[in-house]
């Protein structure tokens, strides 16, 4: 079973390994079209979602650099748990 990432929050902005543009954290646990499971869904920053064909998938890994993390508060850390079991729950 593979360890779960350190969760970023939604907004969160970062750039890939290879990659020049910034993209924003918009979703967490993400199932692509080709049937794999991806940590994070983002879009282009600051275009946001231009098109909904444009969102992108990575995992945790990929992440290169942190420019800014998203919000964070009592519900974030509390959701944080729920996302740990999905992903233990998905991954078995």
């Amino acid at each position: 079973m593979s360890k779960a990432p350190e969760w970023l929050p939604l907004g969160s902005v970062v750039t890939m390994k290879e990659g020049t543009k910034r993209l924003m954290i918009v979703g967490r646990i993400q199932r692509g079209g080709d049937d794999l499971l991806y940590d994070y869904a983002g879009v282009l920053w600051p275009e946001g979602m231009i098109r909904s064909d444009r969102l992108y998938l990575f995992n945790h890994e990929d992440i290169d650099l942190l420019w800014s993390i998203g919000y964070q508060e009592k519900e974030e850390f509390n959701f944080r748990h729920v996302l740990e079991e999905q992903y233990d729950n998905l991954h078995e």
